[in-house]
């Protein structure tokens, strides 16, 4: 009898973990906050961050992602309905195309934190923490269904659900 209380708990925290790039990935539990105020203090130490990418800018042997920081939720997720932190700076060995890490896709970083960079924000120059990547998820866009529309009622059995039968089941009238 236990077997069965056991099997959906099972099931469920299969599908709640971080993606197997992130997750096997070393990282201490250092908030955004903590190393922006001192990010050279922090220097060598592993963190998991995530955020919204600002700007991919393609470097001759590197590439380096804008990023703001958001609190990430439990499966690694950036909690973007949340205040952003503030800015950090992703460098990658790797070449990024910007048209797949377009601007304002959701994205988890594995790295080391090397420091702190220089970044021009409008007329204003401002330091943020640089980290270097050894782990970078791009998170899939979660789909945006409206199932108030006109086409698709609030209920599956509403009698306006399907549109050839807007006024009830059949209609007042049995029309064909």
């Amino acid at each position: 009898m236990k077997i069965f209380f056991l099997l959906p708990v099972l099931l469920l925290s299969a599908c709640a973990g971080l993606p197997p790039s992130i997750a096997n990935a070393p990282a201490t539990e250092v908030s955004y906050q903590q190393v922006s105020l001192d990010p050279n203090s922090f220097k060598d130490v592993p963190v998991r961050w995530g955020g919204v990418i600002i700007d991919v800018d393609n470097e001759e042997h590197d590439s380096m992602l804008q990023i703001v920081a958001y609190p990430l939720d439990y499966t690694g997720r950036p909690q973007t309905q949340r205040a952003g932190e503030g800015r950090f700076v992703v460098k990658s060995p790797e070449f990024l195309d910007p048209a797949v890490y377009a601007k304002d896709k959701e994205i988890t970083i594995a790295g080391v934190i090397t420091g702190d960079t220089e970044l021009t924000v409008g007329k204003r120059v401002i330091r943020v923490p640089l980290l270097s990547a050894t782990a970078i998820y791009l998170w899939p866009k979660l789909a945006n269904y409206n199932y108030y529309s006109p086409y698709y009622g609030p209920y599956p059995y509403y009698p306006g659900y399907y549109p050839l039968y807007r006024g009830g089941f059949y209609g007042p009238f049995f029309r064909w």
